[in-house]
């Protein structure tokens, strides 16, 4: 518990001088400022206590050493240093291997996102390297329903080069142009292309798209079973882990059940992750509902691994309405994976592979083997954020982190995978045929449904103009490669 004192500080006041000389003028007259406190920084000390408390590199970062709250005049003034709570956040706080903490200005905006809603114009896409600039087109993934690209002319495998007549680019984080796509301008003008000879060539067509509040995207985005040589094989197309479709997705694999399924595939390629509680329920449905079993074991830093390091196991209940899980019981599984795939899809493969022979095909995955949860300013629940004591938020302090917590090792102690999840078959996404998804001509499933089968060494599926992967839209949306430990960290009331 840091103990707060003051810090004085003295100022000078100057008195205005009359021009006149015969005047004489006034004495500096030395006034006492304002007694600078810890509350005249509540964010910065928001921040700093849950990184100091949580972040799983606290002992790693210099600045979060518990010595830096031991005299308060320090501390305020260490503080102080920085106005803008983001910069003290991103530039002080964090360490060096750190990709994916994030803060917010707004809890509200932070929440929403990690429940799949956020302002969007409905576009999902990728991005890649062409040319020998640094330059980069943008590859349409899939559009959102009921948003406003859905109603606009552009589809999945459109390609696009300029945005607001701008060509995109991208030499390193802190050089490129992106915020043209992911900027605060809710309107943007795409300059579309064509693939000429392997060659990206615009073709004069401009669409123009409009960000809309609150657009929210249900992550099943297809469910079907694919009879193929007499094997009935479900097929999912999962694209975010949220916990408002767990029911839902609990349905979809009753309904495999039903069906008589013997092969399962997991479409991950383009879910970056979210809450963990539905990546347990998946592996549950997968593998059976092993309570006994367990499915991951979080590694916390040494402050917290003793009270919060305990496994968590399969489950046979939904988490949030306890609703008996429908489980297929599968010894094998395949899963689709790309770039774009991370965090809680990871975690997924990570965790069924002590147990599941889990078959991976594509390419090699984001590696975000850690987790994070969601922290506002609310002490008396320990800074976590729960959506029953939002009238206890400090209504000064809006801001929230999402600091990385730890990491999930499964039940063999493998959590190593920070550079990918490496596919069992390499196939890259192929720009000049994406194909449509869920269509069992579609490059990926059909090299899946070929493993399937045993026709691999039939069929060549080479990709003519292969994705040179960037980045994608999703991650730079705050759910982006997320695994959110929300519900299985229980808070513990804390003093300040």
């Amino acid at each position: 518990m840091k103990k707060y004192i003051w810090l004085l500080a003295m100022g000078l006041l100057f008195v205005n001088c009359s021009n006149d000389d015969n005047i004489i003028p006034e004495p500096e007259i030395e006034q006492e400022k304002p007694v600078q406190t810890v509350d005249d920084y509540p964010v910065q000390d928001f921040i700093w206590t849950v990184m100091n408390t949580f972040y799983f590199w606290q002992g790693d970062v210099p600045e979060l050493a518990d010595s830096k709250a031991t005299n308060e005049d320090d501390y305020v003034s260490f503080l102080s240093e920085n106005d803008d709570p983001a910069s003290f956040f991103y530039d002080r706080l964090l360490f060096s291997e750190d990709r994916f903490s994030a803060v917010s200005d707004d809890y509200r905006d932070l929440v929403n996102s990690l429940q799949g809603i956020s302002k969007s114009n409905g576009l999902e896409f990728g991005l890649s390297f062409f040319g020998n600039n640094n330059e980069v087109f943008g590859y349409v993934q899939y559009v959102i329903k009921n948003s406003n690209a859905s109603s606009s002319d552009i589809r999945r495998g459109d390609i696009f080069v300029t945005v607001d007549g701008n060509q995109l680019y991208y030499n390193s984080a802190e050089d490129n142009n992106l915020d043209l796509l992911f900027g605060s301008n809710d309107t943007y003008t795409l300059g579309m292309a064509d693939i000429v000879d392997q060659t990206i060539v615009p073709n004069g067509t401009e669409i123009t798209l409009t960000k809309q509040e609150g657009l929210g995207e249900d992550p099943i985005f297809i469910d079907k079973v694919i009879e193929q040589g007499g094997i009935k094989v479900g097929y999912l197309m999962y694209n975010m882990f949220l916990a408002d479709y767990d029911d839902k997705l609990n349905d979809v694999f009753g309904n495999f059940s039903d069906q008589g399924i013997s092969e399962l595939i997991l479409d991950f390629r383009y879910n970056p992750g979210g809450r963990v509680t539905s990546a347990i329920q998946i592996a549950s449905s997968v593998y059976g509902t092993q309570t006994d079993e367990i499915f991951i074991r979080p590694r916390f830093n040494n402050k917290l691994q003793q009270d919060f390091g305990t496994p968590d196991y399969f489950t046979d209940v939904t988490f949030d309405s306890e609703t008996p899980i429908n489980t297929l019981k599968l010894d094998r599984v395949y899963v689709i994976t790309t770039e774009a795939t991370a965090s809680a899809s990871e975690l997924v493969i990570n965790g069924l592979e002590p147990y599941v022979d889990v078959i991976q095909i594509g390419t090699l995955t984001t590696g975000k083997n850690e987790f994070s949860n969601t922290f506002v300013d609310d002490p008396e629940n320990a800074y976590f954020y729960d959506p029953d004591r939002v009238n206890e938020i400090n209504p000064n302090n809006m801001w929230a982190i999402q600091p990385l917590l730890g990491r999930n090792e499964n039940a063999d102690g493998f959590s190593d995978y920070t550079s990918g999840l490496v596919p069992d078959y390499q196939l890259e996404e192929d720009i000049a045929n994406l194909g449509t998804l869920g269509d069992e001509n579609e490059p990926l499933l059909a090299r899946t449904l070929s493993v399937i089968s045993g026709t691999t060494a039939k069929a060549d599926f080479a990709p003519e103009f292969p994705v040179k992967y960037v980045t994608n839209s999703k991650m730079f949306k705050f759910e982006g490669s997320s695994m959110l430990m929300d519900g299985l960290i229980k808070p513990k009331k804390t003093t300040h």
